[in-house]
């Protein structure tokens, strides 16, 4: 098949109707279990249109929720299959005696009036939805998780073992299914409360509205086991986070046992309390690394196993494909499971599966991705490598000249290769204010016009940092 062929071909798949299902499918991949069951499970498609989506949604609480956190990460998903979305529309199918939606709403609270069965702890159980489906039986196993996943089934066989237990890697590595993995295991002879930090957050808020908190207190520090998904996402919320600390202290000193996940080791979360932090810290750290090479081959071929069996027409991914998707798609494992799902979708509407050039075209967005993923503390690193200091020392508030030209190259190479804004690279700069980051921008961008020797630099630096294909030095 010739690439105009092909080219053709693959508009075409673009053009279809959206299959809702699938990316039902990978919006679960995308969010997690936790996120996809409390709010993105809701959304009903309703209609697809010249250049937007209608879908649906019980109640207005649940459309702006969506629309303030993920409306943006769903229209991507959409856009992956249906380039010419660049909207999506909402209608509001609204259930009014619907005892969740008036609490949400305010317009009523729970009839019972058994403390010990309230309002709010029967909100919480609605998302303590431990997933009989990630055990540690079906975790696979890799030398870059080996670690967490020995540390996370000591703790579900010896209560209060290591406490806490602080487990972090990047995104789609397989924190919350370990998490999960606990949970399924210890269920059966504790009180256990699997949330996320969102939830936490949203709950906590919603008892300050509704006057629960002494409800909310009661509920949380009185389980046996704790378990809460991506606490990176407390930071900067100083309210929440001195309540978690004393329920914190309170489940310690009554011998319960604390499990939490995270983004990032806890010396490195920003803006939370060192005090917190000092508590992660004082139990067992344990990290999930990058998957390596034989990792994405296995969960490729597991994940390729049971799409086969799922479907009724039985696809069968080439073992040449399942090796080309495990060498170049390396950032996470959600995306080489939606890269399978992508494959699947063209191979039920064609009818046929893709060869290795077909493939490369419905997954150009991911695996472009995957060669230029560009984070800070990867920019960061090359630098100091190159100009041959400690990242201690860029960080400092030392004003050498060794070290401020670094540093400024630094901060001006994090503005023109990521997303990231003035307020956020402070941030990851020791805290500079924004003011800062713009001197430092606008002073490089200076000596580039007239300092050929810098001008070179920026660039070999500039190339290093987007070429760097695992983004490893």
């Amino acid at each position: 098949m010739n690439n105009n062929i092909l080219n053709q071909e693959t508009q075409n798949f673009s053009e279809r109707k959206l299959d809702w299902p699938v990316i039902q499918s990978e919006m679960k991949n995308k969010f997690g279990k936790d996120i996809f069951e409390s709010w993105i499970k809701k959304i009903e498609f309703v209609n697809e249109f010249n250049d937007y989506v209608l879908i649906s949604v019980s109640t207005r609480f649940i459309r702006d929720w969506i629309t303030s956190r993920y409306l943006d990460q769903i229209l991507q998903i959409i856009k992956s299959y249906k380039k010419n979305i660049n909207r999506i529309e909402f209608t509001i199918h609204e259930i009014k005696d619907d005892k969740i939606y008036q609490a949400q709403n305010g317009h009523g609270q729970s009839s019972e009036t058994n403390a010990n069965v309230s309002f709010i702890k029967d909100s919480y159980l609605q998302y303590n939805r431990i997933d009989p489906n990630k055990k540690f039986d079906n975790f696979i196993l890799g030398f870059s998780n080996k670690l967490a996943f020995e540390a996370s089934k000591k703790v579900s066989q010896d209560i209060s073992h290591y406490n806490p237990l602080y487990i972090y890697g990047g995104v789609g590595m397989g924190k919350t299914h370990l998490l999960n993995a606990i949970g399924l295991n210890l269920k059966e002879r504790s009180k256990v409360m699997f949330i996320s930090a969102e939830r936490f957050m949203y709950q906590f808020v919603r008892s300050i509205k509704l006057n629960e908190m002494v409800k909310f207190k009661e509920y949380f520090r009185n389980t046996d086991v704790l378990l809460i998904d991506d606490i990176q996402f407390m930071n900067g919320k100083e309210a929440m986070q001195e309540e978690f600390f004393h329920t914190f202290n309170a489940l310690l000193d009554k011998g319960s046992q604390i499990i939490i996940s995270a983004d990032r080791p806890p010396n490195k979360l920003s803006r939370i309390q060192e005090r917190i932090k000092s508590r992660f810290s004082g139990g067992l750290v344990v990290d999930i690394q990058k998957a390596e090479y034989d990792l994405r081959y296995k969960i490729v071929k597991t994940k390729s196993e049971e799409l086969r069996i799922f479907y009724s027409d039985q696809i069968k991914i080439p073992e040449e494909i399942q090796k080309f998707i495990s060498s170049e798609i390396t950032t996470n494992i959600r995306e080489l499971t939606g890269a399978l799902n992508r494959i699947v979708s063209y191979s039920r509407i064609y009818n046929k599966v893709p060869n290795l050039s077909e493939v490369k075209i419905i997954l150009k967005d991911l695996l472009n991705l995957s060669e230029n993923r560009v984070t800070i503390d990867l920019i960061q690193c090359i630098v100091c490598k190159f100009f041959k200091i400690s990242k201690n020392e860029m960080l400092s508030s030392r004003r050498s000249r060794y070290l401020v030209r670094p540093r400024q190259t630094a901060i001006y190479l994090t503005k023109i290769l990521t997303s990231k804004s003035l307020p956020e690279i402070g941030r990851e700069f020791s805290g500079r204010d924004h003011t800062t980051i713009i001197h430092s921008v606008k002073t490089i961008e200076k000596l580039k016009k007239v300092d050929n020797e810098l001008n070179n630099n920026i660039e070999n630096l500039k190339n290093q940092i987007l070429y760097n294909k695992e983004n490893e030095i």
